[in-house]
C-alpha cells in the first residue's frame, strides 16, 4: 500500500550510503588495510575474532579490535588474549600512525619483524606472554616514543640491543623470563625511575641483575634525585599526579638501597603483566557512589581478561565478567580508544557525569579503572543477559522470553530512555538503541546499557570509525546520510527495538535474502504488512501465547518511532505515555491522515496517474492471530 510504500522511500539513499561505507572498491585501498589483513592471513583464529577482517572492506576502521583517530588512521590493535597462534608480519611496519600493538598473552610463534621499528610514533609495544623467538630487533630503538615495552614469558635469545637506551621515554620496560644472554646496557639510560626487569634470563649479566659481567668495576649509584611537590588537586588525585608522585617515591627509596638488594627483590618478588599506581592511598574513598578500581584488582576479578569470561564485545570494546574480591559479580567493560596525554582528568569528569544518571532502568555505574593505558568501567552484573540473548541465543532447555515480559521490556526500557533525554543536564544521547544493549535483572526488568559511551569516547574525537556510530539496521536516516544525531536518533533505534521484541528478529539479517526478504528488519515487517502476511511476523517460539491488541500497540509504537523524519517521530516520554495507554489511537489517526496528504501532494507533483488511495491503515483490521 501506498502509505508504507512513501515510508520506505528513504530506504534507497540509506542503502546507497550503507554502499558507500561499507562497500569501498578496491581501487581505494590503502596500506593500512593492506598490512593488517597480512597479520589476519598469517594467524590461526580459532574463535573467530577476526571474521570482521574482510579484505573487501578496504577501510580497516570498520573492523573490530582496530581503532582509528578522526583521519580514519589506524593507531590502535587491540589482540590481547584472543587465543591466536601464527605469526608476526613485517606489514605490519606499515602502520605509521600505530600508537598501541597490543597482541600479549596468544600463542604466538617465530620472530618479531624488525619492521617494527618503523613504528615511530608507537607508545606501547606488548608481545608478552606468546612463544615468540629469536633476538630484539636492533631496529626496536628507534621508537622514541615508547613508553611501554613487555616482551617478557618468551623464548627470546641473544643480547639487549645497545639501541634501546636511546628511548628516554619509557615507563614500563620487561624482558623477564626470555633466554636473553650478554650485559645489560650500562650507559644509565635504563634508571631506576623505570619499573624494569631482566629477570630469569640466565645468560644476563651486570646492570639490573644478579650476576657481574667479566671486568665490571664497583657499582657507583647514580647521585640522588629529588622529586617535585606534587600539584595539589582539590583533594583528588589524577592518574598523571599519581604516577608522578608514586614513582618519584619509589625512585627516592630504591636509590638508598646497593643495586645488588634491587636486583634480588626483584628477583623474588612475584612478576606482574600490569603496571599502575594504586587506585587511591584509602581504598574506601569513592567518588560520590562511584569506586575507584585498580587495575590489579581487576585482573584478578576477571582472571586476567580472560577469553572464557568475555560475556560480549562491541565498538566500545570487550566485557568481561569477573567476580570482586567481596564475592559481588561485575560486568567489566574494556574501552577500546586512543590515549592522549591529559585526557584523563575530561574522562573522570564525564565517567562522575553519567554516574549521576540513576534510575531504575538505565544500568548503574558501579566504579571505573584509569591508568595511561586502560579505561575500564564496571557495572553490575546481569543474570539474565541482554534482550537480544534472550530472544536469540537461549538454549533449548530455556523457555522463550514471555509475551508479558516483552511488553514491561518495551515500556521500561522507554522510560530509561526518556529520563536520559528529558531529565539529564546536559541530555544524554545514546546512539545505539538496541536489544543487545537493553539488559535484563533477575526480575527481567529492562535496563538501558551502554548509555554515555558515545560521549565519554567522543570527548576527544577519538575512536572514530565512520562518521556515524551505530549499529547497521538500528540507523535513523538522518543519522546516516549527516551523521548528525539527536534523540530522535534514539526514539528510531527504540523502534526497530521492538521489531525485534515482537519478531524475534534481528534488525539485519543477511541470511533472510535467501528467501528473497528484506535483510533490513524494518522493511521485513512492512513488507509482510503490507501483504497481510501476518502469521509470519509474531515471533514463532511464542506459539500464539500473545495478546493481539497488545501486538498492534505495539506495532503502531514502533511504526510512529521510526518515520523517515525525526520531526515527525515522537519524544520518548510520548512514547511512554502511548505505552501506557493514553493518546496512541490519536496520535495514529493522526499520522494516518498526514501520510494520505503527504502521498497525494508527492502523487500530484510528480504528475503521476491517477491511483485509488486507501485513506486509512488500519492494523485493527488484520486479524493478528491467524493460524500459524
Amino acid at each position: 500500500m501506498e502509505i508504507l510504500d512513501h515510508m520506505c522511500s528513504w530506504n534507497l539513499w540509506s542503502m546507497l550510503c550503507l554502499l558507500l561505507l561499507f562497500s569501498f572498491p578496491k581501487t581505494f585501498a590503502n596500506t593500512e588495510g593492506d598490512a593488517l589483513y597480512a597479520l589476519k592471513s598469517s594467524l590461526k583464529d580459532p574463535q573467530n575474532v577476526l571474521q570482521s577482517w574482510d579484505n573487501t572492506l578496504v577501510n580497516p576502521c570498520t573492523w573490530f579490535h582496530v581503532t582509528c583517530d578522526s583521519n580514519n588512521l589506524v593507531i590502535r590493535v587491540d589482540l590481547g588474549n584472543a587465543n591466536l597462534s601464527g605469526t608476526l608480519v613485517s606489514q605490519l611496519g606499515q602502520l605509521r600512525n600505530l600508537q598501541y600493538l597490543e597482541m600479549y598473552s596468544n600463542t604466538l610463534t617465530g620472530t618479531i619483524p624488525s619492521e617494527l621499528g618503523n613504528l615511530t610514533n608507537l607508545v606501547s609495544l606488548d608481545l608478552y606472554l606468546n612463544h615468540l623467538n629469536g633476538s630484539i630487533p636492533d631496529s626496536l630503538g628507534n621508537l622514541l616514543k615508547l613508553r611501554f615495552l613487555r616482551l617478557n614469558n618468551n623464548s627470546l635469545f641473544g643480547s639487549i640491543p645497545d639501541s634501546l637506551t636511546n628511548i628516554q621515554t619509557l615507563q614500563v620496560l620487561d624482558l623477564s623470563t626470555n633466554n636473553l644472554s650478554g650485559p645489560v646496557p650500562s650507559n644509565g639510560s635504563f634508571s631506576l625511575f623505570t619499573p624494569i626487569s631482566f629477570a630469569d634470563n640466565a645468560g644476563l649479566c651486570g646492570n639490573g641483575t644478579t650476576k657481574p659481567c667479566p671486568g665490571d668495576p664497583p657499582f657507583s649509584p647514580p647521585p640522588p634525585y629529588t622529586p617535585p611537590s606534587p600539584p595539589k588537586s582539590n583533594g583528588r588525585t589524577t592518574s598523571i599526579a599519581a604516577i608522578a608522585g608514586g614513582v618519584a617515591a619509589g625512585a627516592a627509596l630504591l636509590l638508598a638501597v646497593p643495586s645488588i638488594t634491587l636486583a634480588w627483590h626483584r628477583r623474588r618478588r612475584p612478576q606482574a603483566h600490569f603496571f599502575d599506581v594504586p587506585a587511591e592511598e584509602d581504598p574506601e574513598v569513592h567518588l560520590g557512589q562511584l569506586k575507584r578500581f585498580s587495575l590489579r584488582e581487576l585482573q584478578v576479578a576477571t582472571d586476567n581478561f580472560s577469553n572464557k569470561n568475555i560475556l560480549g564485545r562491541g565498538g566500545f570494546g570487550k566485557v568481561y565478567k569477573g567476580r570482586l574480591a567481596d564475592g559481588s559479580l561485575v560486568a567489566v567493560k574494556r574501552l577500546k580508544e586512543e590515549r592522549s596525554a591529559g585526557g584523563e582528568l575530561q574522562f573522570q569528569t564525564e565517567v562522575e557525569m553519567i554516574s549521576m544518571a540513576v534510575h531504575r532502568n538505565l544500568l548503574r555505574l558501579r566504579g571505573f579503572c584509569m591508568t595511561p593505558t586502560e579505561r575500564l568501567l564496571v557495572y553490575p552484573y546481569m543474570v539474565n543477559g541482554s534482550v537480544a540473548s534472550c530472544l536469540r541465543e537461549r538454549s533449548e532447555n530455556v523457555p522463550p522470553l514471555h509475551w508479558s515480559k516483552r511488553g514491561r521490556i518495551a515500556l521500561g526500557s522507554a522510560r530509561g530512555l526518556s529520563y536520559l533525554h528529558d531529565h539529564c543536564d546536559p541530555k544524554i544521547i545514546h546512539r545505539d538503541v538496541k536489544a543487545a544493549n537493553i539488559l535484563l535483572d533477575e526480575d527481567f526488568e529492562a535496563v538501558v546499557g551502554d548509555f554515555g559511551l558515545a560521549k565519554l569516547m567522543d570527548y576527544k574525537d577519538t575512536h572514530v570509525t565512520t562518521a556515524v556510530r551505530g549499529t547497521i539496521g538500528h540507523i535513523a536516516p538522518e543519522y546516516l546520510s549527516t551523521g548528525k544525531s539527536s534523540e530522535k536518533t534514539d526514539v528510531f533505534g527504540y523502534g526497530i527495538m521492538l521489531l525485534e521484541l515482537i519478531t524475534g528478529q534481528r534488525a539485519f539479517d543477511l541470511a533472510r535474502l535467501a528467501n528473497d526478504d528484506d535483510v533490513l528488519l524494518l522493511d521485513w515487517v512492512k513488507n509482510l504488512l503490507k501483504e497481510r502476511k501476518l502469521d509470519i511476523l509474531v515471533d514463532p517460539d511464542l506459539r500464539s501465547n500473545f495478546n493481539d491488541i497488545e501486538v498492534e500497540a505495539l506495532i503502531q509504537v514502533a511504526l510512529l518511532c521510526t518515520q523517515a523524519s525525526p520531526l515527525e517521530r515522537p519524544k520518548m516520554s510520548e512514547v511512554v505515555r502511548m505505552l501506557e495507554g493514553d493518546g496512541l489511537a490519536e496520535r495514529w489517526e493522526e499520522w494516518q491522515k498526514v501520510e494520505v496528504v503527504r502521498i497525494q501532494t508527492d502523487r500530484e507533483t510528480r504528475e503521476a496517474p491517477s491511483m485509488y488511495i486507501d485513506s486509512t491503515y488500519n492494523l485493527a483490521a488484520i486479524e493478528l492471530s491467524q493460524p500459524r
